[in-house]
């Protein structure tokens, strides 16, 4: 019976030709080709000798190696390899599964082991096309989701950064081997999206990574920076630890990981199609409008003989975001990898932000003349709120105080995002043409060295500080925080979307007390949030980036990167919007496609 489920599968992935096996059970659906299968046992079992007899375009090998004990020793260059390439074999049936038969499988030989029934389940879900998901699971932050296709072609979507409290282990393992990949596609720039590549290729991936223009001038100097800071506080951790006695913590990746993986960057514009392993797969990117680069994926796969069109949405942006064009629509879809961060809410509106950020600034730096510190991202985020500034004090609305960009990543992202004014839309450039900068304004001071980002956490003067990252999990941000943390005047505004696990996470959830840098503090300062901020599309705005499907014809809509209680709302939401079957996967749930 495994032999008849074995052959069944083969005929199904249109390998073997044949019109039924050795129960006379129609197997139906075949798709007969030129090359056999091989069929290897050590001995030829009654079951074995009849489906060779019986099954077309099957080879028994078992004369040729009867003598052989050790079958698969022959897999690199002996006798079973020359036959394979005699026949031109798509298809290895075994009894005793083994690691020597590797060297063919790599060659695109499926190898279906009849071994036990749960062995053969596993080894023939190798070989249709499937998707695990690594990261971003019932969780916002790690995306990481790994396609195999029918050819055992291995294509990674985004490879994180885990951020938050407690997730080094989940940082250091992958739960695949980094050598064993093809291909790394990248949807965006963010670190919760890219910032494990170093290590990835520190590991042994050598593959192309692809992205837009822009995704990799960003990455050229997140990735860096990361890597940077990084090695300051693993340095300054471990002295601590040194000191305790405990053990020393391991440094992900350092500043030579990060150029490695730099220089296996390949970039292609929006709309521009290119194949992968021999035009098996077909990709192109499209605006998915949420930071500058960022993009959706498409892919279309050959399997069993047909294509299958899938969609990753990367992180999906907002139809009116202040600074970015608005989200591209994107050829119809079978199966959708679909972002649900704010999957259970709606933005406050637009036309309130510059009211809601010029309030907590009167109220901080005006009335309680404290500091106002906003932990924002580098990238998107911090020119957003200069930009929203900028317009301030262009209607002399803001006071003369100062506000400090404090961030040489998010000086650098600037003016990145400079160069790629084709990524704005229409107002932003008429504001430009009228303004002559959008980025620059009276009392705006961009702070690089570190000492005189020191010098602001000691004056006592009130002010606003702009500093990475969003989530107050490294970077200066940390400092002002601590700094700042105890100070009843002061207040701490969020402009997006924290993890649970991180400091920012807490922050915003009222956490009484967090641990910064080892050590505890009361939370006295003020928090606040402006969630209108954020790059992600609220529910009905997702809703509205996927409307240019026709529901009845997506198979499947797979719900990643958003906490699982949020995911349970949005998946009601998308049946509400037609879309029937909508999964949420697990972590490290491996699912057909």
């Amino acid at each position: 019976m495994l032999l008849d489920d074995a052959l069944d599968q083969v005929d199904l992935l249109a390998v073997v030709g044949a019109h039924h096996c050795r129960t006379a059970r129609p197997i139906g659906r075949v798709q007969p080709v030129d090359a056999p299968a091989l069929v290897s046992v050590e001995p030829l079992d009654h079951a074995l000798t009849i489906a060779a007899q019986n099954v077309g375009d099957l080879v028994d090998l078992a004369p040729l190696v009867a003598e052989d004990d050790h079958l698969a020793a022959q897999a690199e260059g002996g006798l079973l390899a020359r036959l394979v390439a005699q026949y031109e074999c798509r298809t290895l049936i075994v009894t005793q599964p083994d690691v020597s038969f590797l060297p063919l499988h790599r060659r695109k030989i499926k190898i279906i082991s009849i071994f036990t029934s749960d062995y053969l389940l596993h080894e023939l879900r190798s070989f249709l096309l499937h998707i695990q998901f690594y990261g971003a699971a019932r969780t916002v932050t790690g995306s990481k989701h790994l396609i195999t296709t029918e050819l055992g072609t291995k294509i990674l979507l985004d490879f994180r950064l885990f951020q938050g409290i407690q997730t080094d282990e989940w940082n250091q393992e992958f739960g695949f081997k980094a050598s064993k990949l093809d291909y790394l596609i990248l949807s965006h720039a963010h670190i919760d999206h890219s910032g494990l590549i170093p290590r990835l290729v520190k590991k042994g991936f050598e593959g192309p990574i692809y992205c837009t223009p822009a995704t990799a001038d960003l990455c050229k100097i997140m990735l860096l920076d990361s890597a940077h800071i990084q090695e300051k506080d693993v340095e300054r951790i471990n002295r601590r630890r040194k000191r305790q006695g405990r053990p020393l913590l391991d440094l992900l990746y350092d500043t030579e990981d990060a150029e490695k993986a730099l220089s296996l960057f390949q970039t292609k514009r929006y709309g521009q199609p290119f194949s992968l392993n021999n035009d098996e797969v077909d990709v192109f990117f499209t605006d998915a409008a949420h930071i500058l680069g960022s993009a959706a994926v498409h892919l279309n796969i050959k399997d069993g003989g047909y294509f299958k069109k899938l969609t990753f949405t990367g992180d999906i942006g907002r139809p009116e975001d202040n600074i970015l064009r608005k989200p591209d629509t994107f050829p119809q879809a079978d199966f959708i990898i679909c972002e649900s961060t704010y999957g259970d809410r709606l933005h406050e509106a637009q036309l309130d932000l510059q009211k809601h950020l010029l309030r907590v600034f009167y109220d901080t730096c005006i009335t309680n003349r404290g500091k106002l510190i906003i932990p924002a991202f580098a990238v998107d985020r911090t020119q957003e709120l200069i930009y929203a500034l900028d317009r301030l004090s262009s209607e002399g609305k803001l006071p003369r105080i100062p506000v400090y960009i404090d961030s040489p990543l998010a000086i650098k992202a600037t003016l990145i995002m400079k160069a790629h004014d084709e990524c704005f839309n229409p107002e932003v450039l008429s504001y430009i043409e009228r303004d002559g900068d959008a980025f620059a304004f009276p009392y705006l001071h961009y702070v690089s060295d570190v000492e005189d980002s020191k010098a602001i956490n000691d004056s006592p003067e009130p002010c606003i500080i702009i500093s990475a990252s969003g989530m107050a999990e490294a970077g200066r941000i940390k400092h002002h925080i601590k700094n700042n943390i105890e100070n009843p005047n002061a207040t701490i505004l969020f402009v997006g979307y924290a993890s649970p696990n991180t400091l920012g996470g807490a922050l915003k959830r009222g956490d009484k007390s967090v641990r910064i840098f080892g050590e505890e503090f009361l939370v006295k300062a003020n928090i606040e949030s402006i969630d209108s901020f954020s790059a992600h599309g609220d529910h009905k705005e997702m809703i509205q980036f996927l409307s240019c499907q026709d529901p009845g014809r997506v198979k499947t809509i797979f719900l990643v990167h958003g906490e699982y209680d949020t995911q349970v709302a949005f998946k009601i939401k998308l049946q509400e919007a037609g879309f029937k079957n909508v999964i949420i996967p697990a972590k490290y749930e491996n699912l057909k496609v």
